[in-house]
Formats: C-alpha cells, structure tokens, sequence
C-alpha cells in the first residue's frame, strides 16, 4: 500500500481521473473539492476523503492546500465502497495519517501504522457533507440557481416558479433525488461554498454574506455545529504558512 504527501496551488485542477485501488485523501491545510459523476465532496481541516477503487473523479484546490494520500488494495475495505465518502479525522488518526506519510519509514514501521490506520477508519464518523448532483434536468437548473446566487435568499415556492414547477413538485424532487428537503440541501451548498470563502481568506462575516446567512452569528452557529469548530478557527488553520502546518 503505498502513501505520500504533496503541496497543491490555490486553483490547481487534478483532471478527472480514477484509481485501480481505494484512496484516502486527508487535507491537513486548505481544501480540496472532489467531484464525481454522482455529486459533489469538499474537505478541509478536520476531515478526509475516501475515494473507491475505479471512481472517475476530479480534484480543485482552494487555498495552499497539503494533501496527504494513502492508496489501499481491493481487499482492504475499511470504508464503503459504494460512492466517495467524507470522514471525521480526530486528533489521533490526523496524526497517523501525517506519520505514514513520512518520507524514510521502514516497511515495518509502515505496516504498524498501517494496522492502527486502518483499525481507526472502520471506526470513523461519517461526515455527510455531500453535494449530490441532480438527474433531473429540472432540479438541475433549480439548485444552478441557487449555487450561482447564494447570497440571494429564494423560497422553494419563488425558486419552483423560476423554473416552471409547483411548489409541491419540485420539493417531492429534492426528496427523491437527494433524500432531503430544500433547505437541507440549500444549507449545505452554503457551507461547500463558505469552506471555500474562508480558505480563499475572506472574513467570517464576509463569508456569511456572501453564503446567504442573514447574520454572522446565524453562520457560526450552523458552521461550528455541521462542521466540529468555529468558522473563525477553520480560517486560521488553513490560512498557516506551510512551516506551521506541519
């Protein structure tokens, strides 16, 4: 099983790809947004990317962003293998995935880590912050309108007008297509937008503008609960220099 670290550009884009085994992605400063042909994950501090074997995807940097990569053969599945997934890394396993990533290990230094690694990720906290991409043609230009205006606060009754549905209608979508109702899903199209916002390095309150929250305090308190720490603290951390953050 092989793993390394690298350093990506704010804007680099990974050109859609995919991999013969199963990749952990671990994003230790800055964010990084994958993209599928099912939906959308984004992860920054605090969290991970699990991408299975065989998944056509694409990778947009945001930020200074240090990746550390581990790559895991077919019959190593401590993570479903379904569709990517978004995991909570604690304090413990953020360490380990750093230390395998280590240039000079021995194998068997290796293996150990490896062992305990992959004990901590069939144990780990889904994070479900996904961005599912709609099917339906009508949806699809629904949450478009959203995502290209998000400051700009729209009703599901005002926004299934704007594309010629009932209100009754396109709320019965969101629910069959993404498992959701509308403002789950607008809330959590605000926060793929306000990790990229903050990583970028505008402010807190600036971000809660530019995302749609009516007030800055509205926005933390929706950000810290989903996402595990302040909006302020996930600035910081990505905002380091690359000497602090290793």
């Amino acid at each position: 099983m092989s793993q390394n670290r690298q350093d990506h550009h704010p804007g680099e884009l990974i050109a859609r790809h995919r991999h013969e085994d199963h990749q952990l992605v671990y994003v230790a400063r800055g964010v990084l947004a994958v993209r599928t042909d099912h939906g959308a994950w984004v992860a920054g501090a605090r969290r991970a990317v699990w991408v299975p074997a065989g998944t056509w995807h694409e990778h947009r940097v945001h930020g200074h962003t240090e990746v550390h990569t581990l790559h895991f053969p077919l019959g190593c599945t401590p993570l479903p293998t379904g569709t990517p997934t978004v995991i909570a890394v604690p304090a413990l396993l953020r360490e380990l995935l750093v230390a395998s990533t280590e240039p000079g290990l021995t194998p068997g230094e290796s293996d150990r880590l490896r062992a305990v690694i992959e004990d901590r990720l069939c144990r780990a906290d889904i994070a479900p912050l996904q961005l599912p991409c709609a099917r339906d043609p009508r949806l699809h230009q629904a949450c478009r309108i959203v995502t290209d205006d998000l400051a700009r606060p729209l009703t599901i009754a005002r926004l299934a007008r704007e594309v010629g549905l009932s209100e009754r209608h396109l709320s019965r979508l969101f629910h069959t297509e993404f498992g959701t109702t509308y403002p789950q899903w607008r809330t959590t199209a605000r926060l793929f937008q306000a990790m990229i916002e903050l990583t970028d390095g505008a402010t807190v309150t600036e971000t809660a503008h530019r995302c749609g929250w009516s007030t800055p305090s509205a926005f933390v308190a929706t950000f810290t609960r989903t996402l595990g720490q302040t909006p302020g603290a996930y600035r910081s951390a990505g905002a380091r220099p690359p000497e602090a953050a290793r």
